[in-house]
């Protein structure tokens, strides 16, 4: 929902450090694997309580997130490039309800499950609806710069985004945020499901 909004207010930094790691000699893919790797450690960090260390390596994986971006508008996209980011996105994303869940599985492994069963309804049905467009060469009107279908929602990159910064900042609250956000995501699996329906054929 909010990513429309978000996403321009970062495209002047992430443009200036993408036009940094093009001179160094960096590929945007190469970006992709050193912010999932950066993203990744966040689990361990979680998992043993390092909130703070796990709050800092979650924001540079987003921020570097927005770097290939840019490095793959500047040098020109490829099809790896957007399979790497988005699977890439993914695992991030299941990394951190588990690291919780490691961290303290008695009060939060069942809001963690939770939590990740939303993340596969939400993304099963972004990604699904993305096959279908790409197959009709759609483009989504709110974010045509995206390599595949963007099918927005409730619950995009940036609420999730936040989350996870709600999560390490209060870590005794994650099982709540965990079920709320589930519940957002909910939502979202919903909406989408509807807009396929209708759309189509």
């Amino acid at each position: 929902m909010l990513d429309r909004f978000t996403l321009p207010l970062f495209a002047r930094p992430h443009r200036a450090v993408a036009g940094a790691c093009i001179r160094v000699g960096l590929s945007a893919n190469s970006v992709t694997i050193i912010g999932w790797v950066i993203g990744m450690l966040a689990l361990p960090l979680i998992a043993f309580g390092q909130f703070e260390a796990a709050l800092a390596v979650i924001l540079i994986n987003r921020f570097l997130d927005g770097v290939d971006g840019a490095m793959a508008r500047t040098l020109g996209p490829t099809d790896r490039g957007a399979f790497l980011d988005i699977v890439c996105d993914f695992l991030f994303y299941a990394a951190v309800p588990l690291g919780f869940a490691l961290n303290n599985a008695a009060m939060n492994a069942l809001p963690a499950a939770v939590l990740l069963a939303s993340f596969v309804g939400s993304g099963s049905t972004f990604l699904a609806y993305a096959a279908v467009a790409a197959k009709h060469g759609n483009v989504s009107p709110n974010y045509s710069n995206k390599a595949i279908f963007y099918l927005g929602g409730l619950t995009e990159g940036t609420e999730t985004i936040i989350v996870f910064c709600l999560m390490c900042l209060l870590p005794i609250h994650f099982a709540i945020i965990a079920y709320m956000f589930a519940a957002a995501c909910g939502v979202t699996t919903l909406t989408r499901l509807i807009v396929g329906a209708i759309s189509l054929k």
